[in-house]
C-alpha cells in the first residue's frame, strides 16, 4: 500500500486550501487504495477571508493547522512532525493558502519564498526520489524549489503567471484542466484544476490523472 502525504494550507479557496481540490485528492487516493497522511504547518494564516463576501475579515486570525484539520476531519499532523520515511509521495492541493501560507507568491512580485519546513521536506523528498504532485497554483512552489533543475510544470495557460514561473528556470507547459504535465525526469506532476476549471467535474478529471501518475511514479 502506497502512503501519500497531502499538505494542506488552511480551509477555503481564498485564504487556505481549495476544498474541492483537497477532497478530490483524498477521494482519488482512497479509491486507489493508498493510505493518506494529512499535514499542515502550525502557523498563523497570512489573512482571513469572508468567503461569503470575498472580502478580508478584519481583526480575525486563524491557524493553518487548525483550519486544515477541518478538511482532514481532525486526522492531521503538524508539518514539522511528518516523517519523510513514512510516505512514498507528497501532493499539494491549491487555493490561495498555497500561495500565501505555504509560500509568499501571492504577496510579492519578488522571488517567492517557501515556508522553511515545507521547503526542507519537499527538497528531501525530491532527493530521495519520491514523486511530488502540485495542483492549481501550488506549482509555484515546485518552480521555486526546482526551477534550477528546469522542472516542467503547468498552472494552465495564464501568460503572466507562467512568465513569472519561468524566471526561476522552470519550463511552463500549457495544459487544460482535464490533463496533467508529468516531468518524469524529476518525478513532478502538475495539473491546473481550478486555475481553469469552471465545474468540479472538470477539476476532478485532472486531479484523478495527477493522483494516478504520482502513484505510478512512487
Amino acid at each position: 500500500m502506497k502512503k501519500v502525504a497531502v499538505i494542506l494550507s488552511g480551509c477555503g479557496v481564498f485564504d487556505g486550501s481549495e476544498i474541492h481540490e483537497s477532497v478530490l485528492v483524498l477521494l482519488a487516493l482512497d479509491r486507489a487504495g493508498a493510505r493518506v497522511i494529512c499535514a499542515a504547518p502550525d502557523i498563523p494564516q497570512h489573512h482571513v477571508t469572508n468567503h461569503l463576501t470575498r472580502q478580508p475579515a478584519a481583526g480575525e486570525s486563524r491557524n493553518v493547522l487548525v483550519e486544515s484539520a477541518r478538511i482532514a476531519r481532525g486526522n492531521i499532523v503538524p508539518l514539522n512532525q511528518l516523517q519523510l520515511e513514512e510516505v512514498d509521495a507528497i501532493i499539494l492541493p491549491g487555493g490561495f493558502g498555497a500561495a500565501n501560507n505555504l509560500c509568499d507568491f501571492a504577496l510579492t512580485e519578488a522571488a517567492c519564498k517557501v515556508d522553511p519546513s515545507l521547503s526542507q521536506l519537499l527538497q528531501a523528498a525530491h532527493r530521495a526520489g519520491k514523486p511530488l504532485g502540485f495542483i492549481c497554483i501550488a506549482p509555484v512552489i515546485a518552480a521555486q524549489l526546482l526551477g534550477v533543475d528546469q522542472v516542467e510544470i503547468t498552472i494552465g495557460n495564464d501568460a503572466g503567471t507562467a512568465a513569472r514561473l519561468q524566471k526561476t528556470g522552470a519550463k511552463h507547459v500549457a495544459c487544460t484542466t482535464h490533463n496533467v504535465v508529468i516531468d518524469r525526469r524529476l518525478k513532478i506532476v502538475t495539473t491546473p484544476a481550478y486555475m481553469l476549471a469552471s465545474r468540479i467535474i472538470e477539476a476532478e478529471a485532472g486531479i484523478n490523472k495527477l493522483v494516478q501518475a504520482v502513484l505510478e511514479l512512487a
